[in-house]
C-alpha cells in the first residue's frame, strides 16, 4: 500500500525538495514561512488535497479520533452528530457504527489491547463496544463529560466530568471507584504509565495526583505553584515522572509526579516586554508534550506559536510560527519530529532540532480539531469541522 502510494505522490509540487529548493536557510525571515506562496497558490492550496482517504460518514462536525493501539490499522472517529465510527484506515470501511447517543460524542478510544473502545458524549453517557463481536457490553451515565481515558494495561476506563469528579470502572463488571475534589471541573487527566496513579487538571489551576488503589490524592498542586487559570492539557514524560502542564494562564509548568513540586515553568513570553494592553489577554496553552528521544518539550499555544524549550535549561529553543491558532500537538513515538494540527485547516511537522517546518499537509475545508500520528510515524489521521476525517501519508526525505 505505501509503494503504491509513493509512487502517486512523488511527482507533487508541494514535494518538500520544491519547496525548500529556493530557501535561504541564513535568513531568519524565513523560519515563519510566511510569505512563500503567491497568490495563485493560495488559490490553489483551497482545492489542494493531499490525504490518501476521505471518511465521510459523518453529518455533523468530526471532534476526536484515536488509533488502534494493537494494528493501528483500525481509527474510531466522534462527531457532532451523536455517533462513533470504528473504521479501517486502508480502505474507510466501517466495522462498527456506535449508536445509541444523546450528545455529541467528544471522546472516542480503544483499550490498550485494541479489544475495546470507548464512546463518551458530552452529556456524559459513556458506552462501551466489543470489536470484534460489533456489540455494546457496558454503559454508564455521569455528569457532563470532559475527558476520558483506558487504562495502559487493564481493562479499566477513567472519566473526568465536570463537577470535578474523575470516575474509574473495571470493565465490563462496572466495579466503579470515585476520586472526588472541590466541585469545580476536571478538564484533562491522564493515567501515568505506572498504571497506579493518574494525573488529573482542573478549571481551577489545581491539578492532583491521584493513587488509583488506595483512592487518594498524593500531591495538590495549587496556589502559587498551581496554574492562575484553567488547565487546558497535561503529558507524561516516558517513565511518568514528570508531568507538563498547561493553562489558559499562558504557562506551561513542570511538576516532579513523586515529590509533587514544580520544578520548571515554561512562558513564551518571558522576557519579550509585552506591552500592557496584552496583560489582561493572556494566550491560552493549548497543548504540550515531551520529545522521547531528546530533553525537549513542546508547547502549543493559542495565538498559533509553537514553543520548543529544552528541558534541562528551561530555555526557549525555536518559536515555529502558525498562521491560526493550533489545537493539537503530537511528538513522533521515536524522532525529533512534532506534528501539529490548526484552525487553519492544516496538519504540520516540524523538526524540533533546526525548528523548521518538514512539511504541511491540506486537504480539509475547516479547522482540524483531533488528530493522531500511527507509531511508525507513516500514517496521519485528522478529524474535522468540515464534517470529515482523512487519512494522510507522512513522507520525509529520510526515510
Amino acid at each position: 500500500w505505501t509503494e503504491k502510494v509513493v509512487g502517486k505522490k512523488g511527482g507533487s509540487k508541494y514535494d518538500l525538495a520544491d519547496d525548500l529548493e529556493d530557501v535561504d536557510f541564513e535568513d531568519p525571515g524565513n523560519a515563519d514561512d510566511e510569505g512563500w506562496e503567491t497568490e495563485d497558490e493560495m488559490e490553489a492550496d483551497m482545492e489542494q488535497d493531499d490525504s490518501e482517504l476521505t471518511f465521510s460518514k459523518h453529518t455533523g462536525l468530526v471532534f476526536c479520533v484515536s488509533l488502534d493501539p494493537l494494528t493501528n490499522s483500525l481509527a474510531v472517529t466522534g462527531g457532532e452528530d451523536d455517533r462513533a465510527f470504528v473504521w479501517r484506515v486502508n480502505d474507510g470501511e466501517v466495522l462498527l457504527e456506535c449508536m445509541g447517543h444523546k450528545d455529541s460524542v467528544t471522546c472516542a478510544v480503544f483499550s490498550h489491547d485494541s479489544s475495546l473502545v470507548a464512546t463518551g458524549d458530552m452529556s456524559g453517557l459513556i458506552k462501551v463496544w466489543k470489536v470484534e463481536t460489533k456489540e455494546e457490553i457496558w454503559s454508564f451515565e455521569v455528569g457532563d463529560l470532559e475527558w476520558m481515558e483506558w487504562h495502559p494495561g487493564a481493562p479499566v476506563l477513567l472519566a473526568g466530568t465536570n463537577d470535578g469528579n474523575v470516575w474509574m470502572w473495571k470493565i465490563p463488571a462496572g466495579d466503579c471507584k470515585t476520586f472526588q475534589s472541590a466541585a469545580c471541573q476536571s478538564t484533562s487527566g491522564k493515567i501515568l504509565p505506572d498504571g497506579k496513579r493518574a494525573a488529573v487538571g482542573y478549571e481551577d489551576g489545581t491539578m492532583r495526583v491521584w493513587d488509583l488503589k488506595q483512592g487518594n490524592a498524593v500531591h495538590v498542586i495549587k496556589g502559587q505553584d498551581g496554574h492562575q487559570g484553567a488547565l487546558t492539557c497535561l503529558a507524561c514524560n516516558k517513565d511518568g515522572s514528570l508531568v507538563l502542564t498547561g493553562s489558559v494562564d499562558g504557562n506551561a509548568k513542570l511538576i516532579n509526579t513523586s515529590t509533587g513540586k514544580v520544578v520548571g515553568v515554561f512562558s513564551v513570553d518571558k522576557g519579550k516586554g509585552r506591552g500592557s494592553k496584552d496583560e489582561d489577554d493572556n494566550n491560552s496553552v493549548e497543548s504540550v508534550g515531551f520529545c522521547n528521544i531528546l530533553p525537549l518539550v513542546a508547547v502549543a499555544y493559542l495565538d498559533g506559536t509553537l514553543a520548543i524549550y529544552d528541558l534541562p535549561t528551561q530555555a526557549l529553543r525555536h518559536r515555529c510560527q502558525h498562521e491560526a491558532g493550533i489545537v493539537h500537538l503530537q511528538w513522533e513515538e521515536s524522532s525529533s519530529v512534532v506534528s501539529t494540527c490548526s484552525l487553519d485547516g492544516a496538519l504540520r511537522l516540524w523538526d524540533a532540532r533546526s525548528g523548521y517546518m518538514v512539511s504541511e499537509y491540506r486537504g480539509h475545508a475547516a479547522e482540524i480539531l483531533d488528530f493522531t500520528i500511527n507509531r511508525e510515524a507513516s500514517l496521519a489521521v485528522t478529524a474535522s469541522g468540515d464534517n470529515q476525517a482523512k487519512v494522510f501519508c507522512l513522507q520525509r526525505p529520510d526515510r
